[in-house]
């Protein structure tokens, strides 16, 4: 069946996962535990963060968690331990860090939307910060459906948020291609019936996603000439 709608990931994928989320969670380490080395090591421990280079382990917290899940999850090792305002603070620096492109998304999107596909954003970031990063990057409006963890329709890797995507573009889930760095991008890919394209800009290797998707590329810049081989 044709490729008709377009679903993608965010961070990792529209975004380099270490050099964006490294430098957002490398000062919030250092903020949360005031600079405290017993707190600092103990969160960089629960986020999975290699606090010398600056990068994050496989198997971290923050690569396919929601941010409530990551807020959750330090909040015992942080100076005040209220989980509304901590939310805060992460929403803030989400939404206000410069995010670092895998390639020139404004061009890259208009060229997409021309060619007719329908183009989704499914995020386990929050909504709000996904739009700020995206209004920053100059691509919302080339979107027909955002979606993060709080937009009513779940979180990865469950389906919802894909299914979201295709009921309001009125899709079939076998016309659309899912795009993602992590497993629950692929998981919940699989799960709404859809093509999955695993990209390597995030922190998961090869390995670990070519199980789980049709084709892996190096970044979503190659993802066109994929398509133009379906």
């Amino acid at each position: 069946m044709k490729v008709a709608g377009l679903i993608f990931d965010k961070d990792g994928t529209l975004f380099d996962f270490d050099k964006t989320w490294g430098v957002i969670t490398k000062t919030l380490i250092e903020t949360e535990s005031a600079h405290d080395p017993a707190l600092r090591d103990k969160l960089a421990q629960v986020l999975g963060f290699d606090m010398k280079k600056s990068v994050f382990f496989p198997e971290s917290i923050v690569i396919a968690s929601t941010s409530h899940q990551v807020a959750e999850a330090i909040l015992p090792y942080t100076i005040d331990r209220d989980l509304s305002a901590l939310m805060d603070r992460m929403t803030a620096a989400t939404a206000s860090t410069p995010q670092v492109q895998v390639t020139d998304l404004k061009t890259f999107f208009d060229e997409l939307k021309a060619s007719g596909f329908a183009l989704g954003i499914a995020t386990n970031d929050a909504e709000g910060p996904a739009r700020a990063n995206l209004t920053a990057a100059g691509v919302t409006e080339v979107f027909d459906f955002i979606a993060g963890f709080d937009s009513g329709f779940g979180a990865k890797p469950a389906a919802g948020q894909l299914l979201g995507f295709c009921e309001q573009l009125k899709l079939k889930p076998q016309q659309c291609v899912m795009i993602g760095d992590s497993l629950h991008d692929l998981h919940a890919g699989r799960a709404a019936g859809m093509r999955c394209v695993g990209v390597l800009t995030g922190p998961a290797s090869r390995r670990v996603l070519s199980p789980h998707a049709d084709v892996i590329l190096k970044s979503i810049a190659e993802l066109p000439a994929w398509l133009d081989t379906l």
